[in-house]
């Protein structure tokens, strides 16, 4: 019973305090009013005031690269001599070795020396100043656009392609396959075939489309699943949007010589977007398409739409195809015909759609 008085006294104690606390703002001067007797602050209530440092932010150094895009075909020992000209300033390289170019990356502040410099170095074509994350697949690296040929259809060159979900068409240029979804629904059917049935529809699909000249699309959702896509012939791995940060899973097709379309998530930007693909492109695989296949909307009944504004900010900063995947973004207010031509206009150079009329 004393603790139960004890406490009770207590916590009076501590409630007239906290009313009669000072009603300045934790490290402002008090009111002349409420000043003490020495006219200062109340150091009881107040936080001491710490001096308001600069931020680091305005001094650190970001991370500057220059580009080095040696000609066509330059032997190795050009290649070298550049390599030895950046170990000399104290900087870092990065060799990557194209079909037909070599471009060098001179990583560290590049500022110890001038892009003439180099530039003045046998089979150099230029170099250049780059600053953001993106630097293989840039167009400052690159100005023409990547064109990636599968089965004699070429993504990125001048026609707009027409990629179909709907297995039974037979006039579009390609096909995408989604074998290996599962229904979101806890309670819906979840009895997935057994793998060699799988891969054998697959493989069985894939033959088709490839008999009538058609390269086929395959969308993998876990990186146990290249394998299987790859034993069935599929032509390009089709990367979804959650799989943009498997940082895993993009080391493992940049191992590849395998064209992927590399999706962007709902949530991701444009810039994280490029990045993700910087990051496939330094393992080697540069027949990367980008993906677009929908970014959060305002709309409570329709919570996703187009990336319009993603798909010209990466056809402008950088030189891969895009491939826009309108299949889950029509509505009623939004038709796949508008979705179809909104594509088109922001600069995609394939539309994944299941209209039963090809693209003009």
């Amino acid at each position: 019973m004393p603790m139960v008085q004890k406490t009770a006294a207590e916590y009076s104690r501590l409630r007239r305090a906290f009313f009669r606390r000072p009603r300045h703002l934790p490290g402002r001067r008090k009111r002349p009013s409420e000043k003490d007797e020495g006219g200062g602050f109340d150091s009881a209530f107040r936080r001491p005031l710490h001096p308001v440092l600069p931020s680091t932010a305005l001094f650190r150094r970001s991370s500057r690269t220059m580009i080095i895009v040696m000609h066509k075909h330059a032997p190795a020992e050009a290649v070298a001599a550049v390599i030895g000209f950046i170990r000399s300033k104290g900087l870092r390289e990065h060799v990557s070795r194209g079909d037909e170019r070599t471009i060098i990356g001179a990583v560290g502040d590049e500022r110890v020396f001038q892009p003439q410099e180099i530039e003045a170095l046998p089979h150099v074509e230029r170099a250049i100043r780059v600053l953001s994350d993106w630097r293989i697949i840039s167009r400052e690296t690159q100005a023409e656009d990547s064109v990636i040929t599968v089965r004699g259809v070429a993504f990125g060159g001048a026609k707009i392609l027409s990629v179909t979900a709907l297995p039974d068409r037979t006039d579009a240029d390609a096909l995408f396959l989604d074998p290996f979804r599962l229904p979101a629904s806890p309670y819906a059917e979840q009895q997935p075939p057994n793998e060699k049935e799988q891969i054998r529809l697959l493989r069985e699909s894939t033959a088709a489309n490839h008999a009538a000249g058609r390269p086929v699309l395959v969308r993998i959702r876990d990186v146990r699943q290249i394998e299987a896509a790859l034993q069935a012939a599929a032509d390009i791995l089709y990367l979804g949007g959650e799989l943009m940060a498997n940082r895993a899973l993009q080391d493992e097709t940049g191992r590849l010589n395998t064209p992927l379309v590399l999706c962007k998530d709902k949530h991701h930007t444009a810039d994280e977007w490029l990045t993700a693909a910087e990051h496939i492109a330094l393992k080697g695989n540069r027949q990367i398409i980008l993906g677009e296949s929908g970014t959060l909307s305002f709309s409570a009944n329709h919570p996703h739409r187009l990336d319009t504004e993603a798909v010209v900010r990466a056809r402008r900063l950088c030189r891969l195809p895009v491939l826009a995947n309108i299949t889950r973004l029509h509505h009623n207010d939004m038709p796949q015909e508008i979705l179809l031509k909104l594509a088109c206009a922001a600069g995609a150079n394939a539309v994944v759609h299941t209209l039963n009329t090809s693209i003009r």
